[in-house]
């Protein structure tokens, strides 16, 4: 196992049970104590986990909820391949749905050669960014501002999508677990991604490696109601395979 696919899971494990043992860690993956505290620290240098005397505990990132700014210097490169990716499934003429995520921003960035394309959307970086698209028409529904996502959210605003033809619709998480599907640490956000996912033909959702494995406060869709996952390279193979036997789609890229 190369040191990337061990810190992987390690950060895995740590975000499931909330901490984690050198020794222990060690003994697991048959390596010295001297290696899994090089590995520990290396997660601790990027944020992912707070070492302790003798391990390690999670951030405690799931426990509050990032703000867009921060989220956006996150896994950059990552999201810009996703997002390449996922513009390339888009045709002139459709109708698409992007949600608040950071991810879906980087979709958005990929969609500015596109025509007649139409983008409903809650996010106010989205419909900033796409300022002066001539080919793109941005249609917002009405709500609540939410500072940390640059969102509008509130249930109220949603009542005139129902005569919308969304063809695909884009959405990014906390994370994804096979028990809780994708969630959410904000419950106006959960609660209008829910509704959100029910008016789009085809539910996509833009996930970089470290949201596998993670769950959130709010479940918003279930894993059966996803029809395809667009990935990096790191994401755990052992979950990515559960994920596709249950006959969802991930293209890795």
């Amino acid at each position: 196992m190369y040191p990337e696919e061990r810190r992987r899971e390690i950060l895995n494990l740590i975000n499931q049970s909330g901490r984690a043992v050198v020794a222990e860690l060690s003994q697991r993956y048959s390596v010295s104590e001297v290696t899994i505290r090089a590995d520990l620290q290396a997660l601790a240098d990027g944020g992912f986990i707070v070492r302790t005397h003798g391990g390690a505990i999670t951030s405690g990132s799931g426990l509050y909820e990032l703000s867009l700014t921060k989220r956006l210097g996150q896994q950059v490169l990552q999201k810009s391949r996703i997002g390449e990716a996922a513009a390339k499934l888009v045709s002139n003429g459709e109708a698409i749905l992007l949600d608040a995520s950071s991810t879906a921003l980087a979709v958005a960035h990929h969609l500015k050669q596109h025509r007649d394309l139409t983008i409903v959307t809650h996010s106010l970086a989205i419909a900033h960014e796409m300022l002066g698209v001539s080919g793109v028409t941005v249609v917002m529904p009405g709500g609540t501002l939410h500072h940390d996502t640059a969102s509008l959210i509130g249930e109220e605003g949603l009542t005139f999508l129902e005569t919308f033809h969304i063809q695909k619709g884009f959405f990014g998480a906390h994370g994804l677990s096979l028990t809780a599907g994708l969630t959410d640490v904000n419950a106006g956000e959960a609660q209008i991604k829910r509704l959100l996912v029910q008016i789009c033909d085809r539910v996509i959702a833009i996930l970089d490696s470290t949201k596998w494995g993670r769950a959130g406060l709010l479940s918003f869709a279930d894993v059966s109601a996803l029809d395809m996952i667009i990935t990096d390279e790191y994401a755990p193979d052992g979950l990515v395979s559960q994920v596709r036997e249950l006959g969802v789609n991930v293209a890795i890229v």
